[in-house]
């Protein structure tokens, strides 16, 4: 099954056994994939249902029901304060392929960014296509922008974590050996998070941790963060 194309489609389009097929996908799977009349792909509506489909038309049929089990036992949402230029784009990508739940981007002191409309639907689009590159069963939930206080203080999860470059905490991977329950874990902008910033997680119940003694890209930390709690996750 894994030579097959997969493709993300939205619960509307599927009516009974047949899947509509907007202009779009029909341009993707005929021209770009170059897939002929009866051929198969994967349809997954990013929610955790997987379709073995058979194109006819502009419509695709559907066979039967995929089992998939690809994701991570508990649900990871970063809550990571905006970087500079286009390295969000970058951290979305690389963190569904790692299993992300839910990426909520926050405006924190020393955030430079302030995007548009565009840039979430883009973000949005760029979890679609790495969700189907890496065979996950969902799509992650980008949320829009909220400033960092909100972010930490409407967090319910049962592991809630900030990673700070500075002070002697203990690293994370040290703190994950045994998790149980859903996990949060926070990464700063260009220059960290001020010292407002990490009081104010504190008291929302956010233990600060470690990623190591070198200092990382905004880009690069939650990339370290997210491989630190799958790899824990899945042993």
């Amino acid at each position: 099954m894994a030579q097959l194309q997969r493709i993300a489609i939205a619960p509307s389009q599927l009516q009974e056994h047949q899947i509509l097929l907007t202009p779009q996908q029909q341009h993707y799977l005929k021209r770009v994939l170059r897939l002929g009349e009866g051929e198969q792909f994967i349809a997954m509506d990013g929610l955790g249902k997987w379709w073995l489909a058979q194109i006819t038309g502009e419509h695709a049929k559907v066979l039967k029901p995929l089992i998939v089990e690809t994701e991570l036992p508990v649900a990871i949402t970063l809550i990571m304060a905006l970087p500079k230029g286009s390295g969000f784009d970058e951290v979305v990508r690389s963190c569904t392929e790692l299993g992300v739940a839910c990426i909520a981007p926050v405006l924190s002191d020393r955030t430079l960014l302030n995007p548009s409309p565009q840039k979430l639907e883009r973000w949005r689009r760029i979890a679609a296509e790495a969700a189907e590159q890496s065979e996950r069963a969902f799509v992650p939930t980008i949320l829009e922008p909220v400033t960092f206080k909100d972010a930490v203080t409407n967090s319910t999860a049962s592991h809630r974590y900030i990673c700070e470059a500075r002070g002697e905490y203990s690293h994370l991977q040290s703190v994950i050996t045994k998790i149980a329950g859903d996990v949060v874990i926070a990464t700063g902008p260009e220059g960290g998070w001020t010292d407002r910033e990490i009081e104010e997680a504190i008291a929302a119940g956010f233990q600060p941790v470690s990623l190591g003694r070198r200092i990382l890209r905004a880009v690069t930390a939650p990339i370290v963060a997210l491989s630190l709690i799958s790899a824990a996750c899945e042993v």
